[in-house]
């Protein structure tokens, strides 16, 4: 009797000890090699690089119809099931064609790390991958531009993580800015393409810094679009000082939700030099947690069989070369 009672004792010993590994092997597996396995496709799009070289000088930038990045730095990130809202890297993106780059930082001493929520952005897929910094994104940013100079890049900054005041926030940014200060365009107003062409155009999506700080860059703020009680809502419309931002970042609807908000938020844009339009496509839908890219898998082909026309900067998840060509093309194409 004694020996059945320890043999038992120690199977479910042994069985304590597995079942915590299986959580820890299920977990492992969700968040980091199913999302290492979801992709887009790669085809590239002939022309993508270059493509705003046939726009006129004189046209406003807000008049572009730019392809953009929801969390622009996601490829590696942590928690990735959840978390991650691209397959290609930040250089890829550009040679993609995207033009709008979605910036989530957080300080970390000194430096600013890329950032989604409270999970850090990082060099690798694997939770023990390096820390992604703003250097290393700013790096690939000039390497483009240094061998596109007919292209630009709207670099949109939000404060994503951390208790800085907008002081410390804007004097750590400027930092990074000085260090290659020709490469940057900080002007308050909607640019021209000539005027941002070769340039990093910085849009601030954070509270301005008080005196004697300077803030610098063309203010970008819009109140915060959760909730899905009410899936009518779409664009909503702010005041930034010399243009009106007409925004839709409805970013808790589920699919078909989304899309509808998405489609009735172009037929809202502007293009007159006074008005600069934002599509969010990307949602992690109306649940606690989202898997952006099975929502992405939903949205992303609508987008290329969409017949409204496109206007304004349009941002998605997973980004492609096709899907950036869609949205560029428009320019040439009306």
């Amino acid at each position: 009797m004694k020996t059945n009672k320890t043999g038992k004792a120690k199977r479910l010993l042994h069985l304590l000890w597995i079942i915590p590994l299986l959580i820890v092997l299920t977990f492992g597996t969700l968040m980091y090699i199913v999302p290492a396995l979801e992709n887009v496709d790669r085809t590239p799009v002939a022309g993508s690089a270059d493509w705003m070289k046939d726009l006129p000088g004189d046209l406003p930038l807000s008049a572009v119809v730019l392809p953009g990045t929801h969390d622009c730095a996601t490829k590696n990130v942590q928690l990735a099931f959840i978390t991650r809202c691209q397959a290609l890297t930040i250089a890829e993106q550009l040679d993609a064609g995207f033009r709008y780059l979605d910036i989530r930082l957080g300080a970390s001493g000194e430096q600013f790390k890329l950032m989604h929520g409270f999970t850090a952005c990082t060099t690798s897929g694997w939770p023990w991958g390096g820390t992604l910094y703003l250097d290393d994104v700013l790096n690939d940013c000039y390497a483009f531009l240094a061998a596109h100079p007919t292209e630009t890049i709207v670099f949109a900054v939000k404060q994503e993580h951390g208790s800085e005041t907008p002081e410390q926030f804007e004097t750590l940014l400027s930092g990074y800015i000085q260090k290659n200060a020709d490469a940057w365009l900080l002007i308050d107003e909607i640019p021209t393409v000539a005027e941002a062409r070769g340039k990093i155009v910085l849009t601030r999506h954070y509270e301005d810094a008080s005196a004697p700080v300077p803030t610098v860059g063309l203010p970008c703020y819009w109140q915060t679009q959760n909730g899905h009680d009410d899936v009518t809502k779409n664009a909503a419309s702010h005041e930034n000082g010399s243009y009106t931002l007409i925004v839709q970042d409805r970013y808790e609807y589920d699919a078909p939700d989304k899309l509808n908000a998405f489609s009735k938020g172009l037929k809202a844009a502007q293009t007159d030099e006074t008005h600069l339009t934002i599509s969010f496509l990307s949602t992690k839908g109306s649940g606690s947690f989202g898997h952006p890219y099975s929502l992405a898998k939903t949205l992303d082909p609508e987008l290329m069989t969409l017949s409204d026309p496109l206007s304004g900067w349009i941002v998605v998840d997973f980004g492609s070369p096709a899907i950036a060509a869609r949205i560029y093309q428009t320019n040439f194409n009306q």
